[in-house]
């Protein structure tokens, strides 16, 4: 089993900035990717951005160079995965919610509870 803790959401104005954490704590050796997703108001969930265990990277056109996904693997019980948002927009606003995809026993996507961002002026 995996957990996933999600924090830093909030309210910004447009052009502002704004970073996201996620700290997966549980059987984090199985974790071979972690990432963000989004879903706005009466749309679908989408991808933001990926970092798999090999940093490979990978964005959504629409964030491509305003996000920047990391992660900090240092501790040894604990993952955590950051979002820096930049340059937001009011159409970034949604519940953004942190995904691990896990291999071997309890395989699977894992979700955190979500953390909503709002950028309107």
């Amino acid at each position: 089993q995996v957990q996933l803790v999600e924090s830093g959401g909030g309210f910004v104005q447009p052009g502002g900035s704004l970073k996201l954490s996620c700290v997966a704590s549980g059987s984090i050796s199985r974790i071979y990717r972690m990432g963000w997703f989004r879903r706005a108001p009466g749309m679908q969930r989408e991808l933001v951005a990926v970092i798999t265990s090999g940093n490979i990277i990978n964005y959504a056109e629409s964030v491509e160079g305003r996000f920047t996904i990391s992660r900090d693997n240092a501790k040894d019980t604990k993952n955590t995965v950051f979002l820096q948002m930049n340059s937001l927009k009011p159409e970034d606003t949604a519940v953004y919610h942190c995904n691990a995809g896990v291999r071997g026993f309890g395989a699977g996507d894992y979700w955190g509870q979500g953390t909503q961002v709002t950028v309107s002026s």
